[in-house]
């Protein structure tokens, strides 16, 4: 009988094989190190997170209103005619400074002077008649006491001489009214101010009380700037108000050097109940013109200044559940998170009451991709990156 030897060494090559390959899988991942591992754990490992960040400083912060305003004159007069008449001359040139009690229109006197020359001749004719009235008045009182003139005689010359003398008083009147219209013929400047365009010219016919003005005088040194702020701010205001004068910018757009500065002299006497604001004026004494009638101004209310507040850029600032945090940058360079309170907002910068202190370094763009503990590299700002 023939007997049959299976060949297995090709099965036991092939199982070494497996083996070897499954020992050679093992020690790899064996071999893979701590710190790739702590990687794939938590958010301190893995690819630096690029952020743009920013430092909290301590500074003195003013506690300011910031508005929009508007520039009015601190007076303004619209000049008409109070009687009418030809005009003959005008001045000044529009647009020029005109100083108070100088002669800006003068008008055609001959009609006034010749009704004042006839005011003045009725009083004198009636005055003629009053003194002859009164001279037979007496006389006829000096005959009633010798019996030779009766009383009706003496109480009808009484009578004579007292009409006249009421004649007398509203001559008088009459002439002093003339007196005044001829005065009206000229115009002069009632305040000092800046003049606007001149809406008639030498040869046309004035009007007394005509309804457009002559011309239009805007007073500009002192003037004024309005603004309206929220009526929640009006007992801080009124607060500092009776402290102290309180202290505003105005700062007209395209304007360089430093703003004007005023002090607020009036405050309305009821806030508006449509939109919930109260209208507050401040004085300038424009000495360099920077601010001019209709003109809308940036305004900065000062009340006060907080000389020691811890400030970051408001950037940096986020909301939570918890309130608001900033992440800082540690020294190894990872980000944490913290928990601050905030008290306001001045420009670019928010006031912190607690939780950071001066000089740290906090995140201010590239939060979103942040966990606590994350590891970040710190890019330059937009205008570095530009400029390189």
């Amino acid at each position: 009988m023939r007997t049959t030897h299976l060949d297995i060494r090709p099965a036991l090559l092939f199982l070494l094989l497996v083996v070897t390959a499954a020992c050679a899988v093992g020690g790899q991942a064996e071999s893979t190190s701590p710190k790739q591992a702590a990687g794939g754990r938590g958010g301190g490992g893995g690819a630096a997170v690029p952020v743009t960040v920013g430092k909290s400083a301590q500074k003195a912060v003013p506690l300011a209103v910031e508005v929009i305003g508007s520039v009015e004159p601190s007076s303004t007069v619209s000049i008409r005619a109070q009687v009418t008449g030809e005009l003959n001359s005008v001045n000044f040139k529009e647009g020029d400074d005109v100083r108070e009690g100088q002669v800006l229109f003068s008008l055609d006197p001959r009609p006034l002077q010749a009704t004042l020359a006839q005011a003045e001749a009725n009083l004198a004719r009636d005055a003629a008649q009053a003194a002859n009235a009164a001279t037979q008045a007496q006389r006829a009182s000096e005959l009633a006491e010798r019996g030779i003139a009766t009383r009706e005689q003496v109480e009808t010359a009484s009578s004579a001489s007292n009409a006249l003398q009421a004649t007398l008083a509203a001559d008088r009147a009459a002439v002093d009214n003339a007196r005044v219209q001829l005065q009206y013929a000229t115009i002069p400047a009632p305040i000092s101010g800046r003049t606007g365009a001149l809406m008639v010219h030498p040869g046309n016919l004035v009007r007394a009380n005509d309804t457009a003005p002559l011309v239009v005088i805007n007073q500009l040194t002192p003037i004024f700037v309005s603004f309206s702020i929220p009526e929640a701010q009006l007992p801080r205001l009124k607060e500092y108000l009776a402290k102290g004068a309180v202290h505003v910018e105005a700062d007209p757009p395209g304007t360089e050097g430093p703003p004007p500065e005023g002090q607020i002299t009036f405050v309305d006497n009821t806030v508006d109940p449509t939109t919930g604001t109260i209208r507050v004026k401040a004085s300038f004494k424009n000495e360099r013109r920077n601010l001019w009638p209709g003109q809308f101004v940036n305004v900065v209310m000062t009340l006060a200044t907080d000389p020691n507040a811890i400030v970051v850029p408001t950037a940096a600032v986020q909301s939570g559940q918890q309130g608001s945090y900033v992440f800082v940058v540690k020294p190894d360079n990872t980000a944490e998170i913290r928990q601050i309170q905030v008290g306001r907002t001045s420009g670019d910068d928010t006031i912190v009451t607690k939780g950071l202190a001066a000089d740290e370094t906090v995140v201010t763009d590239g939060q979103l991709r942040l966990v606590a503990g994350s590891r970040v590299s710190i890019k330059p700002p937009v205008g570095q990156e530009a400029a390189k």
